[in-house]
């Protein structure tokens, strides 16, 4: 019951206009900034682990500003509820779309990676854009059955058919028609640490990585498709499709979840504020071997 009434909150404060929830993010700033420091500790520590050449005035402008984009990217997240089909294709612009008609013509279906840039959760409004029938945005399942059915919902927005991680093999191999679906991964999560089988050096760190998408690399004739997230100004949106190729006949081992950290790094580097540095990255280093 509690559930179900606050999930009807969100759905009617998902209808306030974009500049009334732009005024609530800048509140929800300056009372963070003032009086809570929404873990301050690990986006400071993850900063300077991350950038050792740059100040702590650097830093600390750095993690500023992110503030301003995490607090922009919630209201934003919360709009995703109602958000429409045409206000979406306004907010967001998608780049080099003839990636999908390639990969159409070359009957492979797509891997989309995407990190934490902000604002991943707006991606899903390319499925009424590209010539690929379906999309399916790939998620991690929750424990609670009620936000579960929800929070699927909400990504099935736009014709897209979300799929839990373990259910996307199963759903290539039943696939007849092939160069018709397109797959999106946000690829930079942080591994369960019994998971944990590869690791790589990341924003000068050793990290974990996840690697589902690199196996599927290996063992299935996909294409792989960076996107790269550009924040243009406050609540507009680029997104950049980048190919990424073998450097041989076939993919290697671990090749693509490497070009795909590489490319993701030379993001953030352009615009370190706009990824999401209060998650921890990086709890599990010592699970590396």
């Amino acid at each position: 019951m509690l559930n179900k009434f606050l999930f009807n909150i969100l759905l009617l404060c998902s209808k306030i206009p974009m500049r009334v929830l732009y005024f609530f993010s800048d509140i929800i700033y300056w009372a963070n900034k003032l009086l809570v420091g929404y873990r301050k500790k690990v986006i400071t520590e993850n900063l300077q682990n991350s950038f050792p050449d740059k100040s702590r005035e650097e830093i600390t402008e750095i993690r500023d500003q992110f503030y301003r984009n995490f607090f922009d990217y919630i209201v934003e997240t919360l709009k995703s509820f109602t958000l429409s089909e045409n206000e979406a294709k306004v907010r967001v612009q998608h780049i080099n779309q003839q990636v999908f008609k390639d990969c159409n013509e070359e009957q492979k279906d797509i891997i989309l990676l995407a990190g934490h840039v902000f604002n991943w959760e707006w991606i899903t409004a390319l499925a009424t854009i590209i010539p690929q029938e379906k999309c399916h945005p790939v998620y991690r399942k929750i424990n609670n059955a009620f936000w579960e059915e929800k929070l699927k919902l909400i990504r099935n927005r736009f014709g897209n058919e979300a799929l839990e991680a373990r259910e996307v093999l199963r759903k290539m191999l039943h696939q007849k028609k092939k160069g018709d679906s397109a797959y999106m991964f946000v690829a930079d999560q942080t591994p369960h640490f019994t998971e944990i089988h590869y690791g790589l050096t990341f924003l000068n760190q050793k990290t974990p990585a996840f690697i589902g998408y690199d196996r599927l690399s290996t063992k299935m004739d996909l294409a792989f498709v960076y996107c790269e997230m550009k924040k243009v100004k406050r609540g507009f949106y680029q997104v950049n499709y980048k190919r990424i190729f073998p450097d041989q006949e076939k993919f290697q081992p671990y090749e693509v979840v490497n070009k795909f950290h590489h490319l993701l790094e030379g993001t953030i580097n352009k615009r370190p504020d706009n990824w999401l540095w209060s998650h921890r990255r990086w709890k599990y280093q010592d699970a590396l071997k």
